[in-house]
């Protein structure tokens, strides 16, 4: 099987490699792309939590993404933590020099134990700066929360906060609503044309490790593909889905969903 397209990570690495950047090489790989990465950061972190955050130089942040796409030149861009002001403000004159139009940016701010990942500073630059330099942004309801400043308890606030977030200059929003208190799962998609509700069970389980960082590196990979914006997002969230029913249940905290859901191996090694 030949790699359909070719998708470049800016992100934080999860030593536990349930999340971050393992978890969308483990993604792209698994729905048939070819994944590059700009690392950001470097975490020390279990299922359990986040003991250490080490961010990478922003000057060597902005030579992995230049010099990468000068050389292989992605069919898209998913972004993940950013750690810092200065960290942004070099990632966002990479997109500048690399100029590539399918940019999916997932505002990773609190990892799933509860630990931040990112300052009142760095928020402020990603909110006034980085949003509307992307094509896509996919925040989960806490995230809607901190970058709209409102509170969001239904899917009626979420296409509130996904309203806000197009005024701040971004073209499309996913606000994903694992958050809320319900039986159902609903991710809300919004733009200037249309409002798009994804309605799917809902699993109760602790073990959804990564499932943020995991929707928008498979949305990336569907757009890279050629796939329309409300398809990538259908077949991202059906992705996820089937990786969180697994239940992998590794580690005593919130374990990782199974990547491998969509593969299925049919060569047999002696």
């Amino acid at each position: 099987m030949n790699p359909k397209s070719k998708i470049l990570i800016i992100a934080g690495s999860d030593s536990s490699g349930g999340a971050g950047i393992q978890a969308d090489i483990k993604t792209i790989t698994a729905l048939g792309s070819y994944a590059m990465t700009a690392i950001t950061a470097v975490t020390a972190q279990n299922t359990t939590g986040v003991d250490s955050i080490l961010s990478i130089n922003p000057k060597e942040i902005l030579k992995q993404i230049v010099f990468t796409c000068k050389d292989l030149r992605p069919n898209a861009i998913k972004i993940g933590m950013l750690h810092s002001p200065s960290v942004i403000k070099a990632v966002i004159l990479a997109l500048k020099k690399v100029k590539v139009s399918k940019i999916v940016l997932d505002p990773v701010m609190i990892a799933k134990g509860g630990a931040k990942l990112i300052n009142n500073n760095a928020i402020h630059i990603l909110k006034n700066h980085l949003i509307k330099k992307t094509f896509l942004i996919t925040p989960n309801i806490p995230e809607a929360e901190v970058l709209t400043k409102t509170k969001i308890k239904n899917s009626k606030d979420m296409i509130n906060a996904a309203n806000i977030l197009l005024k701040l200059g971004a073209k499309n929003v996913l606000i994903k609503g694992g958050h809320l208190e319900s039986k159902v799962m609903l991710d809300v998609l919004v733009n200037k044309k249309e409002i798009k509700i994804f309605k799917n069970k809902k699993f109760i389980t602790k073990n959804t490790h990564g499932t943020g960082c995991t929707l928008s590196s498979a949305i990336a990979t569907f757009l890279s593909c050629g796939k329309l914006l409300n398809k990538s997002c259908e077949l991202g969230i059906k992705y996820v889905n089937e990786a969180i029913r697994s239940d992998l249940n590794f580690g005593k905290g919130h374990g990782p969903i199974n990547h491998l859901n969509s593969i299925i191996i049919k060569k047999k090694y002696k």
